[in-house]
This record gives structure tokens, sequence and C-alpha cells, in this order.
């Protein structure tokens, strides 16, 4: 079969067909410390996502830098292996829905069936043929493209270089098809015997997409491809993958910060923050009917040349946490305008706090928990215990942590402080496709915390 009928072929499957499967994913990285590097803890990059990617769609994955978003998107396409989940390839409708159900059934049975099915499809776990077939139907092109070709080689070698690992041309045919995909991105035979350097940074970029496109695949991942590119060269890149999607039914994982471009290019969209899905669901809906304060907060800080003049753009504030020690209950709300005391409030956000009040943090000496939720902490001087007592009593802390607080206690110089426990917010159905990890009904966040 030549490769005009291969497209054909996939463009004719049917458009709900699951390329990728992604489920409860997770990648953590050790924190070493002292002569032995000891772990001590994990910066939680991914803390346990899931999604499915379908055939001839654009998964959009936003979020601010150090969400995870790059980190996933490497996981997805086999660069980097998860610590904990894992990603599934070449399943069925039918064999995603039994993967589900395996993953929710604890039974030894279903285990059993589980490995076995994690040997034919989890990509960290293929071997020989299988390894090669994702390999070549799954695919990346980086955010730097400079970075990302070989600087001591020819665009002739750089972009047929797929081919001929997987011998599928040599010679004057590898030539021709070399010269095929370039004409497909935009470029020409005269550009065959270029370096890297000697092009802009657009034609850098659409000699990627090319390399990615010499083995038909089925899946592109996209990190950040025009975030390096002015606007103008932005939108021929964007145009040229539409249409390279229209015409090849490709898959692709968008990871972008800019939530126009994923605006325009997205048919769904994942929204994460601090390693985890804030919200997920079809484009247009997640942007007309935002159900979590992170996404609606993303989408008003947004640009918009489009949008009306009354509009104010607002900036997203306060710093993201350590991804070592994430909130409990949901991400956001130590970040959140509309947080209520159900949201996760934990003794990390009295440290958190503490820490823009240097006279007071200065004399903190230890943080001895129960658990995230009950802590004593310790000062140099019964003054300073006092003295976060009396302000965690006062209206000089959000009211939402306020009113969280079950137990302050003095006793010398420590303090005894206790939240009320909350589990993880997860992702709940809130519309059709639509998901959102909020205890929150946004009809009424303008009123604020309860």
């Amino acid at each position: 079969m030549n490769a005009m009928n291969d497209v054909s072929s996939k463009v004719d499957r049917r458009a709900d067909d699951v390329v990728l499967a992604v489920r409860n994913v997770k990648k953590h990285y050790p924190i070493r410390e002292g002569v032995f590097q000891s772990v001590v803890g994990h910066v939680k990059a991914v803390d346990g996502v899931s999604f499915d990617i379908r055939r001839g769609e654009t998964v959009g994955l936003v979020g601010e830098s150090g969400c995870g978003k790059s980190t996933l998107g490497r996981c997805v396409s086999g660069l980097s292996d998860p610590t904990g989940g894992g990603v599934y390839f070449g399943l069925s409708k039918a064999e995603v829905a039994r993967l589900d159900t395996l993953l929710a059934d604890g039974s030894a049975a279903a285990q059993a069936e589980l490995a076995q099915m994690e040997r034919r499809h989890r990509i960290d776990r293929l071997e020989g043929a299988a390894q090669r077939h994702f390999r070549r139907n799954c695919q990346m092109v980086f955010q730097d493209s400079f970075a990302s070709l070989n600087p001591r080689q020819l665009v002739i070698d750089i972009v047929g270089r797929p081919l001929r690992v997987y011998r599928e041309a040599s010679g004057d045919a590898l030539t021709e098809r070399v010269v095929s995909l370039l004409e497909q991105v935009g470029l020409g035979r005269h550009h065959l015997y270029r370096f890297p350097h000697q092009f802009s940074g657009g034609q850098r970029q659409r000699i990627s997409i090319a390399r990615a496109l010499a083995l038909d695949p089925d899946l592109i991942v996209l990190d950040e491809p025009t975030s390096a590119l002015d606007v103008s060269v932005q939108a021929q890149i964007l145009n040229l993958l539409y249409e390279l999607q229209r015409d090849r039914g490709l898959a692709y994982l968008f990871v972008t910060h800019d939530l126009s471009v994923v605006h325009h290019m997205a048919d769904r969209l994942v929204t994460m923050y601090l390693g985890r899905v804030a919200e997920s669901g079809d484009t247009n809906t997640v942007f007309e009917t935002p159900q979590h304060p992170y996404t609606r907060a993303l989408i008003a800080a947004k640009p918009d040349l489009n949008d009306d003049e009354g509009r104010t753009m607002q900036a997203l504030e306060g710093r993201v946490p350590d991804p070592a020690r994430p909130p409990q209950g949901c991400r956001f709300h130590t970040r959140c305008a509309v947080a209520t005391p159900m949201c996760g409030w934990e003794v990390d956000d009295v440290v958190r706090w503490l820490e823009s009040s240097k006279g007071v943090f200065d004399a903190l000496e230890g943080v001895d928990r129960t658990n995230a939720f009950d802590a004593a902490l310790s000062f140099s001087s019964e003054a300073a215990a006092r003295n976060l007592a009396s302000t965690l009593r006062s209206d000089a802390i959000p009211a939402a942590m306020q009113q969280a607080l079950e137990d302050v206690t003095v006793s010398g110089g420590a303090v005894r402080v206790r939240f009320r426990e909350v589990s993880e917010v997860e992702l709940t159905e809130r519309g059709p496709g639509h998901h959102a990890a909020c205890l929150i009904n946004p009809s009424h966040s303008s009123s604020g915390a309860n």
C-alpha cells in the first residue's frame, strides 16, 4: 500500500477512535540531600492525570509554567517513563472501556488480565515490533526547533532519518520522499542540502514538522511549537498544522500556555494546575462556561484584540506553591478568590502565610506535624507564639482559612493548629464531557467565600 492510500485509510477511520488513553499518570522526581543523597521527598510534576486522545482531534493542554504539561507531553510521547499510572496505545473502543473496568477492579483476576493488556498496549512496557509500531505512530515537535535539529546534519539527513531507520526508503526514493515532505510544509527541493542554522525559526519548525510526518504517524505531540515565533509566523505554522490534520486525519496533543492559540486549534481542552487536571471539556464549552476558578482566571488574564473595549484584563495573583508539597483539597485554593472553608486549608497554608511576615517567620523554629491538617508550630519566644495565635483569630488571614480552623492553642512557645480535614478534590461531571475539580458552583462564585 502506497503512502497516499495509507493517508486515506487513516482519514476514513471513525473520528471517535481512541489513539491514546492516558490513565492516572504520575511523574515524581526525587529530592536528594546529604552526603549519601538520601531521598527526602518528591517533586510531583504530574500527579494523577487521565484523558483520551481521539483520532483526528486536537487536545489542548494548558496551564501556567511549571504546571507539568511539558512533562506530561514527554510521558505521552514515550520520551519519559511515568512513575505511576500508564499511557496506552492501540486500544479499541471496547478495550478502552475494559481497561477502565480493570483499573477500578482490585481483584486478583482483574489484575492478571490488566497485566496482559499492559504488556500489549502500555507504552513503557512495549517490546520489539510493538514498540517500533508505537514509535513510528507517535511523534513529537519540540518548542526549541534549533536545539531539536542536529546542527551538523543537512535537511535531507534530518528529515530522511526516520525513513532510513524504519527502512521505508533509500537512495533516490528517499530523496523524493523528503522533497515531498518538505513541499507539504511549504519548503522545497532547494532546501535539501542546507544546515539548520541557514533557516529562520519558522522554517526550522517546518523542518521539525516534516520530520514528524515522515512515518505517517497517528499522533503528534506539539510542545509549545509556536511560542518562540513572531505572530505572523505563528499564524503560518498553525494554519499548516490545521491543513495537515485535515488531510491526514492526525491527532494532536497541543501543549501551550497561550489560550488564544488553543482556542483556535483545540477541539477539547485540558487545564492543568500543579500536576493535576483542574478542568477538561469541549473547548468552546470551557471558554464559554468555565467551571473552575483557575480556568476562569486564565481566561480573564488572556489578552484578546477582539474583546470589547470595556473588558479589563485581570492578572492571576499569588505564587504557585511548591510542587514537592502541593496543597491539600483543591490545589488552587491558596490563590483562589472564591475559596471556601472546605477547599483544603492546612498547616502549610499557615507556614506559607508566615513567609510573607518576616518578623514572625524568623522566630519559627520548627513544625511538628501529626498530619497535613494538625501540627504544633514552635517559636523562639512566647511572644511570637501568642502573636501568631492572635493573628489566626483576626481578619488578617483569609476568611475561608479562618473558618476552616477548628482549634488554635498556645502552650509556651508553641502554637497547636488544627484544620478541618478534607480529601483531594476529584474531577466531577458538570455537563456532557465537561469535568472540573472544584467544590464551588460557578453561579455562586461572584459572592466570594462562605
